[in-house]
């Protein structure tokens, strides 16, 4: 049985012809001034295979989440984020640029391009952003974190199910998201058969989230509105965190 479950903010389990794949884990309660708005999940129910990492942002490269996960578990990154995995243990590191593939239980994992700038961030290299295509019996676009970018319409060749941001984690966005509006303008370029919106409402910053509710639930929903209008014929299914969607 092909399965997504959504476990919060862009991290999924992904169970496709038999390959399991969680993408970037962010898995504890607190990260920094963020809190998580729902519990964190069961870590020794999210059994995987290899870990794809979109960039090393901090709420999609969470060294701490990495260590409550299975030591050895391959890992698929950008290209230059070997080193710096390897001095915290983890040395099963496959880096990838946009355009290669690795093959897993028979299964290719392709890099794609991502519009998200590779900020300076302490401590850690500089790296391309990247999204991910599954190429199983159903084909699989994880996005990571991106705007639009030139060349998105070229991954959406049959695409089963696109996994898109459609917001963050606090009150306002920076350069390199999608919003609900730009995600729904995604799906015209992509054309997948079905969407689930993902990045949104599972961190938020300790002490706003009574002054700013609807951002915690609206996003996803207003991306689904947009869609209707934009992309009718692509199907949206909503996911909380911690539900699963058999495909």
């Amino acid at each position: 049985m092909d399965r997504i479950t959504y476990i919060g903010h862009a991290t999924l389990q992904l169970e496709l012809n038999g390959l399991r794949l969680l993408t970037d884990p962010l898995l504890t309660a607190r990260v920094g001034h963020l809190g998580r708005t729902s519990p964190p999940p069961d870590v020794a129910g999210l059994d995987c295979d290899a870990i794809l990492i979109s960039h090393l942002h901090v709420d999609h490269l969470h060294l701490a989440s990495l260590r409550r996960l299975p030591a050895g578990l391959p890992v698929l990154a950008p290209r230059g984020a070997g080193d710096f995995l390897a001095r915290h243990g983890f040395d099963q590191v496959a880096e990838m640029d946009a355009g290669e593939a690795v093959t897993l239980k028979g299964v290719a994992i392709e890099a794609t391009p991502a519009n998200h700038p590779n900020r300076h961030m302490p401590g850690r290299p500089r790296t391309r952003a990247l999204g991910y295509v599954v190429h199983a019996r159903r084909r699989v676009y994880f996005a990571g974190d991106t705007d639009l970018f030139h060349g998105m319409a070229a991954i959406g060749d049959k695409l089963d199910v696109a996994l898109l941001p459609v917001w963050g984690w606090g009150p306002t966005l920076g350069v390199g998201h999608l919003d609900p509006f730009r995600a729904a303008q995604a799906l015209d370029l992509l054309r997948p058969a079905l969407a689930v919106p993902i990045h949104w409402g599972t961190y938020f910053p300790i002490g706003l989230r009574p002054f700013l509710p609807r951002l915690l639930h609206r996003p996803p929903r207003a991306f689904a509105d947009y869609a209707a209008h934009i992309a009718p014929d692509v199907r949206v299914c909503l996911l909380e965190p911690g539900q699963a969607l058999d495909l």
